[in-house]
Order: C-alpha cells, then structure tokens, then sequence
C-alpha cells in the first residue's frame, strides 16, 4: 500500500524548515545506513543527534498526529524521530530494503520498521532526477512530491532515489511502527475506514454504518499490538 498525503506541513511551516536547513551543517548520509544499504547511498544528512532535527521532528510529528489520512492509513504505535537529508547533482541511493529495526539513539527504545514515510521540502520544479522509485508486486512506482507532502510505503519493499543533475531535493524521512504489523491487515482496514466515512458522509449514522463501524473495531481489537 503505497499512500500520498498532502499537506503534511503548511507553507509557512516548509519555508521555515528550508530556511533553517540551509544554515546548518551537513554530514555524510551514510552514518545511518546499514551495511548493505552504505555501499548504494550516496547523499548528505542532518547529524540524527542535531538540536535541530529534533525541533523540526517535533513539529513533523505533531502535525502527524493531526493528521486524519495518516492515522488511518498507518495506525501509528511509535513514529522514530524523523531525520533530514539533501541530495545534490551526483547523488543518489541505489536499490536498498530499510533495517527492520532501529534504534532510537540515546534510549533504550526500538521502532519496528513497518512503514517508511518521505516527506518532501523540496519542490518538483527545483530540481531534476530524485524520483523516490518503489517497487511492489504491481511493478516500479515513481514518486516526486509536491513541498509539504508526504508518502507513506511498506518499508519491506524494495526502494531507491534516482541520481539528482540538476538543483537540490531536501527531504525528512523516517519510519512507523504501526499497532498493525502486517500491511495486508492494515490495507483492509483503511479501505473499510474509508468506505464508513464516506457512507457517514452521505447517510449520517445510518445502521450501516454503524454496524460497519463495529466489525472495523473488533478487526482492530484482533490484529493490533498496543
């Protein structure tokens, strides 16, 4: 299940972010990769222990937890702290899977990567190449973004980020353990989260509805991991 969604963040809010990254100091991607996927990457990051990455993740989470598409799409049980990175002409990330654990520096906690999410803060038009490209049993899949949205994708498939040739793509990425591990479950649920709200939207507390409402639940009380 692969899922855009739109403003994330405002436009005053990716105005500020940009404006903030431009002045900090970057460092080589690869310190968060894991040994497979350190040999494919190839771009610049946000130091996972900068005051400002944490601030900038506040923010991106909070307006996460406002945000009704992604709730229901990923069911979040635990959001790692969003990072940051930039790719300029020459780089790029080969075909990789992400770790399906990780460790949140400096605790003891874990996140479990069910979900990866990428959330662009750059424009389309501001540079060239930099397709987030993922594949899936219905083949490749090319994604670009406009600032302030964001995607939503298993983190078990098979992913890459085409060459940059021109500009600069900034981006925050992270990942999600959701209450509902698997994606199959979870794309079932969404699809009937949908459908209930659109009946409540043309039959306002139809029966329906309501009983549809109910076997939502009780699948959630099922398969969820809280």
């Amino acid at each position: 299940m692969i899922i855009a969604i739109p403003n994330v963040l405002t436009a005053a809010q990716v105005t500020e972010t940009r404006q903030l990254l431009e002045s900090t100091q970057w460092v080589d991607g690869r310190i968060t990769a894991g040994h497979q996927s350190a040999r494919a990457k190839d771009n610049q990051q946000l130091p996972e222990d900068s005051p400002l990455a944490r601030k900038l993740g506040e923010t991106i989470v909070g307006a996460l937890e406002r945000n009704p598409l992604f709730v229901s799409a990923a069911l979040p049980a635990r959001i790692f702290p969003p990072l940051f990175n930039r790719y300029t002409p020459g780089h790029s990330f080969g075909i990789h899977v992400d770790n399906a654990v990780r460790q949140i520096r400096g605790t003891p906690h874990r996140v479990r990567t069910d979900l990866s999410a990428t959330l662009f803060l750059s424009a389309p038009e501001e540079y060239d190449g930099g397709e987030l490209i993922v594949e899936d049993t219905y083949g490749q899949h090319s994604i670009k973004l406009p600032a302030g949205h964001m995607v939503l994708y298993p983190a078990s498939s098979l992913h890459k980020v085409q060459a940059i040739t021109r500009g600069a793509r900034v981006a925050s990425f992270f990942w999600i353990q959701s209450m509902v591990r698997s994606d199959a479950d979870r794309s079932l649920l969404f699809d009937l989260d949908l459908a209930i709200q659109g009946l409540n939207r043309e039959h306002s507390e139809h029966p329906t509805a309501i009983q549809l409402t109910g076997v939502y639940h009780n699948l959630l009380r099922r398969w969820a991991e809280v």
